[in-house]
Formats: structure tokens, sequence, C-alpha cells
């Protein structure tokens, strides 16, 4: 059984690379979870997650997230990914993610529509609602990526 998380961080990264692996890994570097391996979930917080500051962890380590990533080879396209968790004050939370051909904006335009539908599928009120998105102008193979990772704060 996995230890509830009680703590969550918002990062982001684009980067080139010579093929898409290697794009894709060198966002996750520039967003400084290149070096962790990460186990994808889905999309519910524990209630009273708290967002902070991601702490280094040592190479390796298992790490949840909610991600999304885009790549492409297209020299000049724009390519963004977002990630947003919706907070309620006495609920758990809702995470979201989206990639796209296009603008970080509308990514997160979509990203905040898809959070308002899962509270109101649910019954929760939505308190407020944190976003984060990366945009990328391919060169050659580039890649935008955009994370929640959720992690045990002990102190």
């Amino acid at each position: 059984m996995w230890i509830k998380p009680n703590s969550i961080s918002f990062v982001k990264g684009a980067a080139e690379g010579n093929t898409f692996l290697n794009a894709f890994d060198n966002a996750l570097l520039e967003a400084k979870i290149g070096n962790y391996n990460l186990i994808k979930v889905s999309s519910v917080i524990p209630a009273k997650t708290m967002v902070k500051k991601l702490p280094q962890f040592e190479e390796g380590t298992l790490i949840p997230a909610v991600y999304s990533y885009i790549t492409s080879s297209l020299p000049g396209e724009i390519v963004s990914a977002a990630v947003g968790v919706g907070f309620s004050t006495n609920s758990y939370g809702l995470i979201y993610e989206y990639a796209h051909r296009g603008s970080s904006k509308v990514a997160e335009e979509i990203v905040k529509k898809m959070i308002g539908e899962g509270f109101k599928k649910r019954g929760l009120k939505l308190e407020k609602i944190k976003i984060i998105s990366s945009e990328h102008k391919v060169k050659r193979i580039g890649c935008a990526t955009a994370a929640v990772v959720l992690w045990v704060d002990k102190e």
C-alpha cells in the first residue's frame, strides 16, 4: 500500500533533442524531474494537500505524477503542455492535464474547463485553481511538458 501524499509540486520544462525520447527526457531534466522514475497516476489529490517547492530526491526514486507532454519535429511549430489543480477547502482536489499543437494560453483554458467539469460532476465546491504550462517553438525535435508531482512531506 502506498502512503497518501500530503504535498504537491508544479514543474514544467521544454527542450530540444536528437530524438523524440531525448527531447522528452531533456524537458524532464529542465523541469528538475528527469532523474526520477515517474509513475503516471490519475487525477485525485487528498484533502488538505499543500503546494510546496519540490525537494530533491535521490536519483531513481519512484515518484507519482500527473503529467502531460507533447513532442514535434516540425520546425517552427508551437507545442504546449499544461496541468492544473482544482482545490476544495474541505474535500479532495482534482488534477487535469492537456497537451496540444498551439499556445499555452489555449492549453490552460482547456485545463481550466476540465477542472470545472470534474468538480461539477462530483458535486464538489471549487475554491481555487492553479495551472502551470510550458510552451516550446520547435527547432528540430522539441518537447513541452508540465507536471504535478505528488509526495509525502514528513515534517
